[in-house]
Parts: C-alpha cells; sequence; structure tokens
C-alpha cells in the first residue's frame, strides 16, 4: 500500500510520540535514578538517567538557564513544524518529509519532559517517583528534566598500556544514555546526511521545473 505524502507526518509523530513516552513514564514509574536492568548481557541495558540540559547533559547557566533552554526548544519545534508543513505544500520527496517528521517528533517528545514531568511527577532519588502526587511534582512548569534510559555499552574495556596518552585507561563505546526521542532525531539527521545528495538534488530540480 502506498502512503500518501501528507500522511507520512501523521504516522511518525504520533508514533514516535507513543513509544517515547510509553518508554519514559514506565522508567519513570518503576525504577529509581541510577537504576540499570541488564536486558541483553552487558551490551544492552535500561539505565535510569535524567538530563537537566540539551544533549549529552550540556546546560545554560544562571537562574534563568532552562527558560532559556525551553523557549529555544519551543522555537526550534515551531521552525521545523513550518518548514515540515512548507515540505508537504511543495510536495517534496516522501524521505525528507519522513526525516524532517523524525527529528520534529523527537523535539516535541524532549520537550514535553522539560515541560510536563517536573510538574507530573515527584523526583526519583531513592525512590520511584509517583504520578500526579498530591504536593505537587518535583520543579515548576518548564523546569523538568528528560529521561534518558536505552545504553548500549557494546565495547567496555581497558586500553593497551602501549596504546599513546589513553593507555590503561577504561574504554567505553557508545557511553551515552538516550532515550527514543533522541534516536528519532538521530535518525532524520542521518538520513539528510546520508542521502543529501538524492534528497536535495530532487528538490533542486523539482524547484526549478515549478519556477
Amino acid at each position: 500500500m502506498q502512503i500518501k505524502k501528507q500522511n507520512i507526518p501523521a504516522i511518525i509523530i504520533p508514533l514516535i510520540l507513543i513509544l517515547d513516552q510509553a518508554s519514559k513514564v514506565l522508567v519513570k514509574t518503576n525504577m529509581t535514578l541510577g537504576e540499570t536492568i541488564h536486558v541483553i548481557g552487558d551490551w544492552f541495558r535500561i539505565s535510569f538517567t535524567e538530563n537537566p540540559g540539551m544533549a549529552f547533559g550540556i546546560q545554560i547557566g544562571g537562574e534563568h538557564g532552562k527558560i532559556i533552554l525551553s523557549i529555544f526548544r519551543i522555537v526550534a519545534i515551531v521552525a521545523i513544524a513550518w518548514y515540515l508543513h512548507r515540505l508537504i505544500i511543495k510536495n517534496s520527496g516522501k524521505l525528507l518529509i519522513a526525516s524532517i517528521s523524525l527529528i520534529l517528533a523527537g523535539a516535541i517528545g524532549n520537550m514535553i519532559d522539560s515541560a510536563f514531568y517536573g510538574l507530573l511527577f515527584t523526583d526519583s532519588h531513592y525512590r520511584v517517583a509517583e504520578f500526579l502526587p498530591e504536593n505537587g511534582g518535583y520543579a515548576p512548569f518548564l523546569h523538568g528534566n528528560v529521561v534518558d534510559m536505552l545504553h548500549f555499552p557494546i565495547i567496555n574495556t581497558t586500553l593497551p598500556d602501549w596504546i599513546p596518552i589513553k593507555g590503561g585507561e577504561r574504554f567505553i563505546f557508545f557511553k551515552p544514555i538516550f532515550n527514543i526521542a533522541d534516536s528519532a532525531i538521530t535518525i532524520g539527521a542521518f538520513i539528510l546526511i546520508i542521502f543529501q545528495k538524492k534528497i536535495f538534488i530532487k528538490e533542486k530540480k523539482e524547484n526549478t521545473v515549478q519556477n
């Protein structure tokens, strides 16, 4: 069955958001911060962490840093949504629409955590978080933390001493802990990078024909 271009965002965005939020709520309401569940040996783990900032824990300092970061996220989401809308109107290629839909879904998924999780849950330090607590959540609106849990330390070893500089140190690949929203953003970005010639040459040709 052929999927129409305008239906691609309507499929991808809700699917990513449902998977992303379901996984985060399950972790938040069943695990304590720092807890790890081994799924496939040491290669695939569910490791519950919370990210107060952007990717890889990057934060904007100061009292209003969280608000600035949240505003930046909202502006980015609006801009991406507008761009996606323009792509659909222009009848752009399916691959480009799909990649932008993935990026938008991921951005919205993490924004939900930042905006609402502080209101909806208690903190997860040394206890499983409570949903809709009577005394309120752990942070005000736009001050929540993003829930991360996917961990794939496929290689976890000590480097040989003969390696310059890093010899004898612990080496882990892949070290970052992330979530489904992060994965959607990464996959969308990789599609744009890997297929950029196919995507953007086609876009250029179509724009030339229309003009």
